[in-house]
């Protein structure tokens, strides 16, 4: 086996001698997995001096950064040799105290392969396990009755294959099933059929794409546990696409008809051939436990599978991965967006903030007496600022809002338009960080629930050059012509001219 040492570690990272071998290696405070990451495929060249070995370096996630205040004793293990590389008691950052991954709830949590925090399955009891495995019964029952196959997949086939149980490092269940249809569209309409049978039975449910969503479990100590459900289906060039992370060419005869397989000590359905599955969804070393594993889809399948079924939520992974996770500062000072339409507007007037972000400027128009509602597609980085303002009473509501999807767009907005008294509408960077399909979006939620002389403040990008991060300039008359078509007039239309090779800033105010 090649040579790998760790070298050094500190408040920024840890720096390795690593050779041409790549190798999974698992990072544990005070004796725990917390991390883990490859050698080579996760780290960069450091900066050495003319002649010294070769080392790589790798930074701390940002998402650990928050808890590297205290003492450890710090450890790094070759994950599937066991071999100790490092073991270490050491201290990071301003504190005395033991560092401990835990969250609000006090349960340890360690970091996904998806490189967010969740409370692992080798730190919960059977017990507390219970609820899930009884809601994948559930679940995979009321599918039957709807005419679906379900099993369980990714993760949670891998763990009952390989191991007979949960992966210890995993912290989510899967469920997948391959449709009889054959054109995406049904696919679709046949995933919307499955998730109102599931609702409609009182369980709670979160669409990621027009072929999956989650379903919430509650564990008996009171914690949430996602239950992913996959769609799937046998395409006319006989390829089998599986949400989220397949497709290859495959045989239905290695899924129908279907096995079983035994997992925590209850037996589920199984896909006849799992080992032919697992190897399509984490190749052909999947027998080989990776708890840092990534899937890397090819750009054909990604292609295929955001135009069938993404479409409904473009960016909304990237936001996920890429923004979500950054602290929340909901005390920053209101925009100046949010400011001008405070001035403008009455207090007591329902304010809607669509596309909210982290929800600071919602929680200040709330603080300064408006009644409002904070949407965004990903809800979920709203969460402190719905908390902070209910310690404070402050009159804030958090929903969830696709623009580029008809259906979210109509209910929410006859909803709304249903309710009596005054509103406006906050829209601060969402018609540069959208389609165009979503910039209609917008702009019909506006339609439905100012009417009467509501108004909307919108803030983009325009012109040439480069916007900010996530941004797209979009032409100013293009938003104008829109307004119009969906029945709003133009109070007023400023830009301010962005510096040089920066795209400009426009404000637009409109009635309806």
């Amino acid at each position: 086996m090649a040579d790998l040492t760790v070298t050094a570690v500190d408040d920024d990272g840890l720096l390795l001698a690593v050779e041409d071998e790549d190798r999974a290696l698992d990072v544990l405070f005070d004796g725990r997995r917390i991390w883990s990451f490859w050698s080579l495929r996760d780290t960069i060249e450091s900066d050495t001096t003319e002649g010294a070995e070769a080392e790589r370096r790798i930074a701390w996630p940002e998402r650990m950064l928050r808890f590297l205040h205290g003492v450890t004793r710090l450890s790094v293990r070759d994950h599937v040799a066991g071999t100790v590389l490092y073991d270490e008691e050491m201290s990071f950052g301003d504190g005395d105290e033991r560092i401990a991954f835990v969250n609000k709830q006090g349960l340890p949590i360690a970091l996904d392969k998806s490189g967010r925090f969740h409370p692992e399955f080798s730190v919960r009891s059977g017990d507390q396990l219970e609820p899930l495995l009884e809601a994948m019964h559930r679940v995979i029952a009321v599918l039957e009755e709807e005419g679906i196959a379900a099993f369980p997949a990714y993760g949670t086939l891998l763990g009952a294959v390989r191991e007979q149980d949960f992966l210890g490092h995993d912290s989510d269940a899967d469920l997948g099933y391959v449709s009889r249809h054959v054109s995406p569209a049904e696919v679709v309409r046949e995933s919307f059929r499955l998730q109102r049978a599931l609702a409609v039975r009182g369980m709670a449910t979160f669409r990621y794409s027009g072929g999956a969503f989650r379903i919430d479990v509650e564990e008996s100590d009171g914690s949430v546990r996602g239950l992913d459900l996959f769609g799937g289906f046998f395409a006319g060039d006989g390829r089998l696409y599986l949400m989220g992370e397949v497709g290859v060419d495959f045989r239905e005869e290695w899924i129908f008809p279907l096995s079983t397989v035994t997992l925590a000590g209850h037996e589920f359905p199984a896909p006849a051939e799992p080992e032919r599955l697992l190897e399509a969804m984490y190749g052909p070393h999947w027998r080989v436990p990776d708890p840092a594993f990534k899937f890397e889809t090819s750009a054909r399948t990604k292609a295929r599978l955001d135009s069938w079924f993404r479409g409904l939520s473009p960016f909304r992974r990237d936001w996920q991965r890429n923004q979500a996770h950054r602290k929340a500062d909901v005390d920053a000072p209101a925009s100046d967006l949010a400011g001008r339409l405070a001035a403008d507007t009455a207090v007591g007037t329902h304010v809607l903030d669509v596309g909210a972000g982290r929800g600071s400027d919602a929680l200040h128009l709330a603080r300064a007496g408006f009644r409002t509602t904070a949407y965004d597609y990903v809800p979920q980085t709203l969460r402190k600022a719905e908390r902070v303002a209910g310690r404070e009473g402050a009159p804030l509501d958090v929903r969830m809002l696709s623009l580029t999807q008809l259906r979210s767009v109509l209910a929410e907005g006859a909803r709304i338009a249903r309710q009596e008294g005054p509103r406006a509408m906050l829209a601060r960077h969402v018609l540069d960080a959208t389609t165009e399909l979503g910039r209609e979006g917008l702009l019909r939620f506006a339609a439905m629930t100012l009417r009467g002389g509501g108004r909307l403040h919108a803030e983009f990008a325009t012109g040439e050059g480069e916007a900010g991060e996530g941004l797209y300039p979009v032409a100013l008359d293009g938003v104008l012509a829109a307004i119009g078509r969906f029945g709003g007039s133009v109070v007023s239309a400023d830009v301010e001219p962005g510096p040089a090779g920066r795209a400009g800033r426009a404000v637009v105010v409109a009635r309806w």
